[in-house]
């Protein structure tokens, strides 16, 4: 298994060192990987003066799946739009067509104290949310800034979907929740936006084939405000790319902590890049307090959706389980009770655990 590693800024390569010391310790058990790093976003421009050099795109494109840390901070705030390391998210996301970003939100029994919303609202959570990756407003044309004839600035982007963008994903979507509870909330804008219209004739018809499936839709809106009054009637969501950038944030803090949760960004074929969904931190960084947990679970996706190993995923799952259970926490999840321990002594924590 030939694996690209971008451990990219802030606590990236922190968190990164966990994941890898996980993998590492499971390679004693029989698990073949070839790990091979390159700089990434902040760190690709400070090395190459671009954060998706071309020997990073070309590891990327050989590698079979790729570990991807966070990227972006304060130190490159100033810099133009296209070398800022947040696009170097982007465009690797376009390069390999990763078009489907699955974003689990798991509340692990342990850490429903860590949740600001009621045990009662939030017990037993698990959704499934499935964002469009590479279209909608973030890749939209024309874009750009322009002075009007007032003489006053103005910024404007393009939300824009093609029918096949919007077939694709939403087809991942039905087939991931007939792997679930077999229900789908579609999420989108459809009485203001003609996008949304759009979305939601192409989803409607689709559901024609899946009649199994229990479809459902809302308005994003309104999605926002249920996750947070009723998360538990969701299983599965779908949505584009800004509007599940959004809502899977919001969902990540149900679970106690965005430092918990991982994801999957896959193309058509299950090839994918794996990463937590937080930020690259740096305020934090270097001070052996993140939390590396979402960046190991990400390591189980991979051994999940790309390489069709459940065996090894459920093992990297089950010693974060057994970790939480035996009461360590970083300080993002820490309550009175529990022991505290730092990024490299959780990481030391799981491998133990394995």
């Amino acid at each position: 298994m030939k694996i690209a590693v971008l451990a990219g800024d802030g606590i990236g390569p922190e968190i990164m060192a966990q994941a890898l010391k996980v993998l590492r310790a499971l390679g004693k058990d029989g698990l073949k990987l070839e790990l091979e790093e390159a700089p990434f976003g902040g760190a690709g421009y400070d090395a190459h003066g671009d954060p998706l050099p071309d020997v990073t795109l070309k590891l990327a494109r050989e590698a079979e799946a790729v570990m991807c840390g966070s990227v972006g901070g304060p130190k490159y705030d100033a810099l133009p739009r296209p070398q800022r390391p947040e696009q170097g998210l982007l465009r690797i996301r376009k390069a390999l067509g990763l078009f489907a970003n699955l974003r689990p939100a798991l509340l692990y029994p342990e850490l429903v104290g860590a949740s600001t919303l009621k045990p009662e609202v939030v017990s037993g959570l698990d959704i499934m949310i499935v964002r469009e990756l590479t279209g909608d407003i973030y890749f939209g044309e024309p874009r750009g800034r322009r002075t009007n004839a007032a003489g006053e600035r103005e910024g404007y982007d393009t939300m824009h979907y093609a029918e096949s963008e919007i077939v694709r994903i939403v087809e991942v979507g039905f087939q991931t929740a007939l792997k679930r509870n077999k229900k789908l909330c579609s999420v989108d804008k459809e009485n203001v936006l003609e996008t949304s219209r759009l979305w939601r004739e192409v989803v409607t018809g689709l559901g024609k084939k899946y009649p199994q499936v229990e479809l459902s839709h809302m308005y994003v809106d309104n999605a926002a405000m249920q996750l947070v009054r009723n998360p538990k009637q969701f299983d599965v969501m779908v949505t584009g790319n800004m509007f599940g950038d959004i809502l899977s944030d919001a969902a990540s803090m149900l679970t106690g902590s965005i430092g918990m949760l991982p994801s999957a960004s896959l193309d058509a074929t299950g090839k994918g890049l794996y990463e937590p969904i937080h930020g690259s931190a740096p305020d934090i960084a270097g001070k052996n307090i993140a939390n590396p947990l979402a960046t190991i679970l990400s390591s189980a996706m991979m051994m999940r959706y790309t390489f069709n190993q459940d065996k090894w995923a459920q093992r990297i799952e089950a010693a974060v389980k057994r970790v939480l259970a035996q009461g360590y926490r970083t300080a993002d999840i820490y309550e009175a009770g529990t022991q505290k321990l730092g990024t490299q002594e959780m990481g030391d924590a799981v491998v133990a655990a394995l």
